[in-house]
């Protein structure tokens, strides 16, 4: 049988029952998008190898206790698991995702690789609350410069003439946002991923 023709659910039975080959085949079929995944989030070669490994070893253990039941949905439950060790990753070295001090301020830069997407929505809305609630924190001028270069990519000429202060002080307004809303990422090590 070819690899591409067996199913997950069916490798994953057949691992189940004891064929460790049905294992090296769910590796090779879906390393790609898992190893792909990973290293667009940590950007290292070695870090990835190592959190690809990690994340299916959890696999094997969760498999061997028949503990597994997510039939046919093999690839977005490893995802689950990998996206969940690139977060401790961030978390045990207190690396947080650089925001861009330019006025480009995009916090979805990061969300640029073509699995999952029912996830990623998720995930993406879920960071779109957290910023929201972020932006909440900052004072009110910091907020409405904020407000209109993000959510109305106004641009600074723009803000300038609504709010009526110099380009100067809106770009001032919009760095301490950003810089506000860092430090309280980093407070309350907050992990802005997906």
């Amino acid at each position: 049988m070819q690899n591409s023709q067996t199913s997950d659910a069916l490798l994953v039975s057949n691992y189940i029952k004891g064929d460790e080959y049905a294992l090296e085949l769910l590796i090779k079929k879906h390393k790609q998008s898992i190893y792909g995944f990973i290293f667009s989030k940590v950007r290292d070669r070695d870090v990835t190898e190592d959190i690809f490994q990690d994340a299916f070893i959890k696999v094997i253990k969760t498999l061997k206790k028949g503990k597994y039941n997510e039939e046919g949905k093999f690839l977005p439950w490893v995802m689950r698991i990998s996206h969940n060790l690139v977060i401790d990753y961030f978390r045990k070295n207190n690396r947080m995702p650089k925001f861009d001090n330019s006025g480009d301020f995009n916090i979805f830069s990061v969300i640029s690789d073509g699995a999952l997407n029912a996830e990623k929505v998720i995930i993406k809305e879920q960071v779109q609350k957290d910023v929201r609630r972020l932006i909440e924190e900052l004072p009110e001028d910091q907020k409405e410069v904020l407000m209109m270069r993000m959510y109305q990519d106004m641009s600074f000429k723009e803000i300038s003439e609504r709010t009526g202060v110099s380009i100067n002080t809106a770009l001032g307004r919009m760095r301490y946002a950003l810089i506000n809303m860092r430090k309280v990422i980093e407070k309350h090590n907050i992990i802005l991923t997906n």
